[in-house]
């Protein structure tokens, strides 16, 4: 397995489009588009159902029949406000218009029509803690099991502080053996404070069938189709990422890896 770590197709417009078919997957697709005021995205969701993230800035967004007006708060990812996020059902379309800079994030996996689009945040989300000490990070489930907003998409922000480690110890997802494991497609957008900064994601099998190390920079995106995936974040910068996941089934079920299970029955006791 190649091309794990996807870096931005230029600086406007849609700069990452991964779809299932060119990630050699079944499930996750994702798009990011940055657009300066009065430019425009749009997307029909076929068999697809979608969650939009507005990562940074505001925009007006309609879709499923709806018009859900300029949404966005947040002009900084870094602020760690809660983010403005929209459901749009499969068998759909939603568009959406800037009115400042804004960093539109499309997460999309398989759904079926009969949903109802509606906006999914900030009302409802909460900053969580979890880890603690070095590998302590801060989450919003935007759209984890626990919300019953979407057929299968799993959609998650997660702020790891300068010198954190996060995705922390190794886990995996990849078998399909619910209850013990759920297989899930995973990809994370990463951002960096300050931008120019860089962090570290490993993804590795046991078997060692596939071990890759990367350095993530501002804007830059990774596929992890089976495998462990940790990320750390150097001293000195803040990292950001947006998580998508999405399987057979809507249910977040890991194994930590087994060399470093420990670490978490030590700090979960």
């Amino acid at each position: 397995m190649t091309n794990l770590l996807r870096k931005p197709k230029g600086i406007s417009g849609k700069v990452h489009g991964v779809t299932p078919k060119d990630a050699g997957w079944g499930y996750v697709g994702f798009g990011l588009y940055k657009l300066k005021p009065g430019e425009t995205a749009a997307e029909k969701t076929g068999d697809k159902e979608a969650i939009l993230v507005l990562v940074e800035g505001k925009a007006e967004i309609s879709g499923g029949g709806k018009n859900f007006g300029e949404l966005g708060d947040r002009m900084n990812v870094f602020e760690r406000k809660p983010p403005h996020c929209v459901y749009i059902p499969a068998d759909s379309e939603w568009s959406a218009c800037a009115t400042t800079d804004c960093e539109l994030a499309v997460c999309t996996a398989p759904g079926k029509p009969g949903r109802e689009a509606m906006a999914i945040g900030p009302e409802g989300l909460t900053l969580n803690t979890r880890g603690k000490d070095a590998n302590m990070r801060y989450i919003y489930p935007i759209a984890m099991e626990e919300r019953d907003v979407a057929d299968s998409l799993l959609v998650t922000e997660v702020f790891t502080p300068s010198g954190n480690w996060s995705s922390y110890p190794p886990h995996r997802h990849d078998e399909d053996n619910f209850p013990d494991m759920t297989y899930l497609e995973e990809t994370y957008y990463h951002r960096l404070n300050p931008s120019q900064g860089f962090g570290f994601q490993r993804v590795f099998t046991e078997d060692g069938s596939l071990d890759e190390t990367m350095a993530v920079s501002d804007g830059d995106l990774v596929l992890v189709p089976k495998g462990h995936h940790p990320c750390g974040a150097p001293y000195g910068y803040e990292m950001y990422y947006l998580n998508v996941m999405a399987g057979p089934i809507r249910k977040w079920r890991f194994k930590n890896h087994p060399d470093h299970d420990w670490i978490f029955r030590r700090d979960n006791p």
